[in-house]
């Protein structure tokens, strides 16, 4: 197979440029769960809704996210996951538990279900660290960015795909993101968005991707054919050399998209594959659909498209274009309804609603962007953030007159120090993570925790569970200290358990209240 030309990095343009030309201004996306629904391939095979109806949790960090889900009843339990801020290795460790089964140094959907991931408040960006989902299903991931993700030099991260994903994966929504890469594979990049090993019944939509080597995959080989039933919609595919998306097999949908050079090829169908093909848009580019770098043919439905300044190639042993007089070889029926914007509105409609932090906003068939008509407040529960009431519980402090153990601690620290009730005495781990326990003689009920740093030391705590240590049970988990609300439980021993911290963690008091 061949591979693709350098990237020309000097000649991208830039999504805001496009904003900035329409006379848009993009604004933030303050809501917190996603809206709207699913659109495409991923409406089928029972639909794609992800985590809604689930618990609403915040995160700041890769472990916060693993943390979360970690802590739900099983790997099936809905839960929808707020992120905001920037998630790198730093920041992302593996978490065990049993209904989940993470790593460290990729955002770990693996053999699990139901799950929504949104960007919320200023933004959500995973900075060279990949999204990898295995041998999952009913995901939504929405309104982030993922950029800079590597498969060689230092970090790496999924293989170098911004988001890829693996054996049996089925309906997975992607909307609002931009996935974003600085060059070619020999830059260290791979896919921004790739599908292999039987994946079904995906959608990406209102999305951008830029400055890549290679903007996706569906199959990873000439016999990885058990893939499809994807569709691709109002995308921004901007400074791509190829594969926007390179189809193996199967069936993929692509219509309303905006593509700005796409150097060496474009929508490569091949092994079989068919793509229908609607009311694109494609501006100062090479081959932008047919069958490359293989004699094995692929075939296309297509209609409405627009070839603004498209060259093409001479039809070869592995070189089959479908231009310069763009022709239909196969028909494609889709199961679903759609509504198609024409070709020569989408550069502007695309400006305006694809990528992250542009409000969610969605065309509505006549070019003009629409405001989602229920837009989400923000009704995240403190899990995985505590609950930061600002008083001191009521009741009596039932840490005072107890026990306490726990993991390694730091030199100079003690276990009892976190209840003496005194916040100048404190108990350090022995690391950046570790636990530390309340213990009494007999069953004691507890519905409400306070863990106080010492001041020198406040933030430093970033994830953590709290355990039922009689049972190993996640009573819930977060990031950061403060007073943590929980269903009450009846146990001899609670465990506070570190698991992702920045500076040195100081536990002044680990308080424990009836309710």
């Amino acid at each position: 197979m061949r591979r693709p030309v350098a990237l020309r990095l000097g000649a991208a343009l830039t999504t805001l440029t496009l904003a900035s030309a329409a006379g848009v201004a993009l604004s933030t996306m303050e809501a917190s769960a996603a809206s709207a629904g699913a659109t495409g391939y991923a409406t089928q095979n029972g639909g794609t809704t992800g985590g809604a109806g689930g618990q609403t949790v915040r995160a700041t960090t890769g472990t916060a996210i693993h943390t979360a889900l970690c802590g739900r009843a099983s790997s099936s339990t809905p839960i929808i996951i707020e992120v905001e801020g920037t998630i790198n290795h730093g920041n992302t460790a593996k978490v065990s538990g049993g209904s989940c089964n993470t790593a460290a140094g990729v955002i770990e959907l693996k053999q699990i279900s139901n799950v929504t991931i949104v960007g919320v408040g200023g933004g959500a960006v995973f900075d060279q660290l990949g999204i990898h989902i295995r041998e999952s299903s009913n995901i939504i991931i929405q309104n982030v960015t993922v950029k800079n993700v590597k498969k060689s030099g230092s970090p790496t991260s999924n293989g170098g795909d911004a988001i890829g994903m693996e054996s049996g994966v089925r309906n997975v929504w992607v909307d609002h993101v931009d996935l974003l890469a600085s060059g070619g594979e020999s830059e260290g990049y791979d896919g921004l968005f790739d599908m292999k090993d039987n994946t079904q019944y995906v959608t990406l939509s209102y999305s951008t991707l830029r400055n890549s080597g290679r903007g996706g995959l569906i199959g990873s080989s000439e016999s990885d054919t058990s893939n499809g039933y994807v569709t691709f919609h109002h995308n921004l595919y901007e400074n791509i050399d190829s594969r926007t998306p390179l189809l193996r097999g199967g069936i993929a949908h692509v219509y309303n998209n905006y593509y700005v050079k796409l150097n060496e090829s474009g929508i490569n169908s091949r092994a079989g594959a068919k793509a229908k093909v609607d009311n694109n848009y494609f501006k100062d580019s090479k081959d932008v659909l047919g069958t490359f770098y293989t004699d094995a043919a692929g075939y296309w439905q297509v209609s409405g498209n627009v070839l603004d300044n498209v060259t093409w190639s001479s039809p070869g042993t592995d070189t089959n274009p479908a231009g310069p007089n763009l022709q239909s070889t196969t028909t494609v029926t889709v199961p679903y309804s759609y509504t198609l914007d024409a070709a020569s509105c989408v550069p502007t409609v695309v400006a305006q609603t694809a990528g992250a932090n542009t409000g969610l906003k969605v065309s509505n068939g006549n070019c003009t962007p629409q405001t989602p008509t229920s837009t989400p407040t923000d009704t995240a529960t403190p899990t995985p953030t505590p609950t930061g009431e600002p008083t001191q519980p009521s009741g009596t402090n039932l840490s005072v007159g107890a026990g306490s153990d726990g993991s390694s601690k730091a030199s100079g620290t003690s276990y009892g120090n976190v209840r003496d009730g005194d916040l100048a005495t404190y108990w350090s781990p022995s690391g950046a993570t570790g636990s530390i326990s309340i213990k009494w003689g007999a069953a004691t009920g507890i519905s409400k925790v306070n863990i106080r740093e010492t001041s020198d030391s406040a933030g430093a705590i970033g994830s953590w569970r709290l355990l039922n240590a009689d049972t190993g049970a996640v009573l819930t988990s977060g990031s950061g200290a403060g007073v943590i609300t929980f269903p009450r439980t009846s146990l001899s021993k609670v465990t506070f358990e570190i698991t992702g911290s920045t500076g040195t963690p100081k536990i002044a008091e680990f308080e424990t209240y009836a309710g």
